[in-house]
Parts: C-alpha cells; structure tokens; sequence
C-alpha cells in the first residue's frame, strides 16, 4: 500500500511517499527556515503563506519516483496520472499552527475528492513516534527491525515534552507532560538569549560541544526540575528563569566561554531529566522498547546518554532512535502512522484541531 503524506503543521512544507508503512520511497520538504532566522523565530501567517506558494510543487516533486512508466505529457495530466499509482492520503491535523495546518488540510482534502482517494487524519505528535519505523536509504530493510511493544516513547520537541506508553498501534496512554514549557520550548528561550542563530536547538547543542572541564574557568549548576518527582511530568520554565539568572550573573565574562558553559550546563540538566523520567517508567512499566521522538531527539547527547544509561542498568531492552532527517517535521512518518493507525472517515469531517493531544485525533 502506496501512501501520500502531508505535512504542514508548523513552517515547514513537507510531502512523502511510504510502501506499507515502513519504505521510504520520496520525501520532498520546503523550509522557511531562512525567513525565520531575519525575525528570531517563526511568524505564523508568514509561514503560512509561504506554504500556501510550496504546497502543490512539493507534493508533485514527490511523487515523481512514481513516474518512471509514465510517458511525458502536461503537468496536470501528468499529476493525474502519477496519483493513480496512490492508494490513500494522509494529513497532519494537529496540534500546530492553525494557518498552517489549514493548508495542508484542506490541499488534502481537495486531493483526495479529486482522485477518488481514502484521506487519513494523523495527529502530528503520533507521526513523530513511526520515525522508528521507517527504514531509508541509509539503513537497509536486512538491519531495520520493528519496536516490539509495549514500547516507551518519549516524544520531545519545541512545544511538547511526553512520555507515553505504547501498548500496541493505536493504544496509546499519556504517562507525563510538561506542566509549562516543553524542553525544545526552552532550548529556544535560552539559545535566544545567548544569541544564537535560528534554529536554537542545533546551536546550543553545537556550542556545548566545545565545552572541556579543564577549559571551564568557572562553575555554572542549574536545577534538574521535578527529576525527584514521583510522577512522570516535566517542568522548565524554573530551568529557563535560573538560565536567565546565570546568565545576569556573568555579564562581565568572556562572551565566548559564558556561552559554551551555560549551553552545556543547559543541555545536561534537559537530558538529565528526560532520561531520569524515562528510567523511572521503565521499572514501573517494564516496556520492551524505548522510542525516541521530536526534533530534540536529534540530540546527540540525550541519544549517548539514554544508551549510556541503559548499558550501566544493564536493562534488557532496546533503544530506538529515528534518523536525524527524520527527527524534524515531516511527511514520511505522517504516511507511516496512517498505515499502521488507519483512522478511516469522511473527508467532509475531517477537520485541523491545533489543540490536538497526543490520544486523540
């Protein structure tokens, strides 16, 4: 089964076709990213009509590995042509940026009457988890094996931070959120405030890396909020105000070494709790499988220190981690969590929900 992702819940622009949940057969993604950096950080209704102008050029470019039969004829024949070789759509519908998600719905929408084709509601965050699931160019179908469950997914990016339990396809159950800001919420307030390009995330990350405890010519200790708690929930606006107060505190240090150390002490006290949390649901749960999820589990510390963490408790259980390009928004893990959660209704009632959560659709 052939299926047509879409994907437009935030700023990017993304299409994608997935053979039976699990091939990877294109992924074409439009980013505004360069529009984004000139103002700091994404304006909504200038994402959304930067997408409105890349939406049908990014689904016609994907679906281009489908043409390789078909002789060469005009663009709107051929579009009809390449969609015959489609057997059901899929669209992100939430939770994102409302204008945003109206263009991809209602494209979709329109799409799916025009060709006679099932269109399939996917909630974003649920599409974020079958990055595990996709095999790419990188990893041969041999090597790819498939998250036994019940797995444990911990989803993490610029505004959401969960903790679920995965019992099966579409058996989700919320163990823990964030109570105020998600963990790539707070990358991005405090890469801000270092002044850090656009994306943050990736920048923090980087100038982390440059840290040495030898080269270090002072201590900066932030909190790890609730990672004592006895639930599963998470907690970072407390982190973000205490990463403001250090910040005051070394106004007269080197620009350069106060930004390396406070972006490390950053990245450890995030990765810290979320590893913390998910360590603690696995004693209580007992998963099979551990799923990283979300832009921020491109995070190559939280990945090293969750497989770290694992080794040294000598848990009988594997760890899952998406492929870097898969990590971010995009269409291809929307077309796999419509095959394997195939929630068939009419196009008419399919609507964008910005509020979304994770169990719902």
């Amino acid at each position: 089964m052939t299926i047509l992702g879409i994907e437009t819940s935030c700023d990017e622009t993304s299409a994608a076709l997935v053979e039976n949940g699990t091939k990877l057969l294109s992924l074409v993604t439009a980013t505004s990213q360069e529009m984004h950096q000139k103002y700091g950080g994404i304006i909504p209704d200038r994402a959304a009509r930067a997408q409105l102008k890349s939406i049908l050029p990014v689904i016609h470019e994907s679906l281009q590995p489908l043409s390789s039969n078909l002789k060469p004829q005009n663009p709107t024949s051929s579009f009809q042509r390449l969609a015959s070789k489609v057997d059901a759509l899929a669209v992100t519908v939430g939770p994102g940026l409302i204008g945003s998600l109206l263009i991809g719905v209602e494209t979709a929408k329109s799409l799916a009457l025009a060709w006679n084709k099932p269109l399939i509601p996917v909630n974003h965050l649920v599409g974020h988890i079958y990055a595990n699931w996709l095999q790419t160019d990188q990893q041969p179908a041999t090597s790819h094996q498939q998250p036994d469950f019940p797995a444990l997914v911990l989803i993490v990016s610029g505004g959401h931070t969960d903790l679920v339990l995965m019992k099966d396809h579409g058996k989700l159950e919320l163990l823990g959120t964030t109570l105020d800001d998600a963990a790539g919420e707070c990358f991005d307030k405090c890469g801000r405030l270092l002044g850090l390009p656009y994306p943050y995330g990736p920048y923090i990350e980087q100038e982390a890396s440059k840290f040495t405890v030898n080269g270090s010519q002072f201590t900066v200790k932030l909190p790890r909020p609730l990672i004592n708690s006895k639930d599963f929930n998470f907690s970072f606006s407390g982190l973000k105000t205490a990463f403001l107060n250090e910040y005051n505190k070394l106004s007269t240090v080197n620009r350069e070494l106060r930004t390396v150390n406070l972006a490390h002490e950053l990245q450890e006290a995030v990765t810290d709790v979320l590893v913390a949390k998910v360590l603690k649901a696995v004693k209580e749960f007992h998963p099979k499988s551990i799923l990283l999820a979300g832009g921020v589990a491109a995070n190559l510390r939280l990945r090293n220190k969750m497989k770290l963490k694992i080794k040294n408790c000598e848990l009988k259980i594997l760890l899952y981690v998406p492929p870097l390009k898969l990590c971010t928004d995009n269409a291809a893990v929307i077309a796999s969590a419509a095959f394997f959660q195939p929630n068939h209704r009419s196009v008419s009632k399919i609507q964008a929900n910005p509020s979304l959560t994770i169990t719902s659709v």
